[in-house]
């Protein structure tokens, strides 16, 4: 993180991002088989490539929402394909390539170590849309067919972290924390700036309510590692954590938390049914509209956004129901309170007064944008009081280090 980390969560293969899974979602359509410009999208033949499978908490959630916005454009089951298990490497080349000779219009792919191999078949299918998410490079390649996605997940982990903030502030009125204040722990990946992000925001929401919240945070060196994850998070609740949270992929973190009855706030889908008496929310993408939107687009010979955002309002941010078994009263009330704050700008995540760098408030920060491959800054992101997140690009480059986050390792 400590170095220009906006390398964001899908990097690990481009650099190393090992365990989690790609996915590269194909709304196809453009061979003999497809639907051509201007026609209907339910006529479309849809392909999805992942890195994993539906083992990974973060490749189900892409699945999902593939599965539903083909349901929402009438695309029927014989007609879209779902590839699993695809490494960040040649093969991802080779599955996009397949899926364009089988006549696919459109490919979409999640994991950022596709990009590049993406970009290759960009070039090579002229006649095909490739979508990527989580990707940096669309707006500066200039390929009038290779496009990347991500949204304001940010605003998503804010409210996660607002609901954990009342959850601590339950147990300190109740005499029940293990220290003097209260402690978060937070198991990521890598320190990658999408993690940074998502682990701030997260922070920033939970001290919104606690003032005097800290947060330590350890990583795994993997997106899915079912037990590193379970012994960072144990780790974490040895050191005192009083909550936990997560952006890492296995259900490791959740079932230690259960087990020590700690409360857990979890990532990209609800953990209620494992851990009824621990989970208390979670946040997501919910892909499906950014699916619908590029299917839609090419079926009525529409350009694609070369970098596209998804926000609460498109719904493309969610939070799961809470658990009100496991959650502070009122926690639901408080969310969609903050949620409006959001919404209409009275809120903003990484407002700069809410949070100092080495003890000092931040009024000017360059962040890489453009990315080359020494993480350059290039783009002045602080604009009106606040960090900038997902304005210029829409992956994530928040990479600062913020007062009252302790990092306990960084070699990831």
């Amino acid at each position: 993180m400590i170095k220009h980390m906006n390398v964001n969560r899908r990097q690990f293969m481009a650099m190393g991002l090992g365990g989690a899974a790609t996915m590269a979602l194909a709304a196809c359509g453009g061979g003999s088989d497809g639907a051509a410009a201007g026609g209907d999208a339910a006529a479309m033949k849809v392909g999805l490539i992942c890195l994993h499978d539906e083992n990974s908490t973060y490749d189900l959630n892409f699945i999902n929402g593939f599965k539903e916005a083909m349901g929402n454009l009438g695309i029927a089951e014989d007609s879209y394909m779902i590839k699993t298990n695809i490494p960040e490497g040649q093969e991802c080349y080779d599955a996009a390539a397949e899926l364009a000779d089988a006549g696919c219009a459109v490919i979409f792919a999640d994991s950022f170590g596709h990009e590049d191999y993406m970009i290759q078949a960009a070039k090579e299918f002229p006649e095909v849309q490739f979508c990527h998410a989580t990707g940096t490079k669309a707006h500066t390649e200039g390929l009038d067919n290779y496009h990347n996605a991500f949204a304001s997940i940010y605003e998503g982990r804010f409210l996660a972290g607002v609901a954990a903030g009342l959850k601590l502030q339950e147990l300190k009125d109740a005499g029940k924390l293990k220290g003097d204040a209260p402690k978060m722990g937070y198991v990521g990946a890598y320190t990658y700036a999408e993690v940074v992000s998502g682990y701030t925001s997260f922070f920033l929401g939970a001290k919104s309510i606690v003032p005097d919240v800290t947060m330590d945070v350890t990583f795994t060196g993997s997106w899915y590692d079912e037990t590193a994850e379970k012994e960072g998070a144990n780790k974490l609740i040895e050191g005192g954590a009083d909550l936990i949270s997560q952006h890492a992929d296995s259900m490791g973190a959740p079932t230690a938390c259960e087990t020590a009855g700690i409360p857990d706030v979890s990532y990209n889908g609800s953990t209620v049914d494992a851990c009824p008496n621990t989970f208390i929310v979670s946040s997501r993408i919910n892909w499906a509209p950014y699916y619908e939107y590029a299917v839609n687009a090419v079926a009525a010979g529409e350009a694609i956004d070369a970098d596209w955002t998804g926000t609460l309002a498109t719904g493309s941010v969610q939070l799961t129901e809470v658990n009100e078994a496991a959650a502070a009263a009122g926690t639901q009330e408080k969310i969609d309170e903050v949620m409006a704050g959001l919404e209409d700008g009275s809120i903003k995540v990484f407002d700069t007064a809410t949070f100092t760098v080495d003890g000092k408030a931040l009024d000017s920060y360059e962040a890489d944008v453009d990315t080359d491959p020494d993480y350059t800054p290039d783009t002045e992101v602080i604009e009106d009081g606040a960090f900038q997140e997902s304005k210029f690009r829409s992956a994530p480059y928040f990479d600062l280090q913020i007062d009252g986050i302790n990092l306990l390792d960084t070699k990831f």
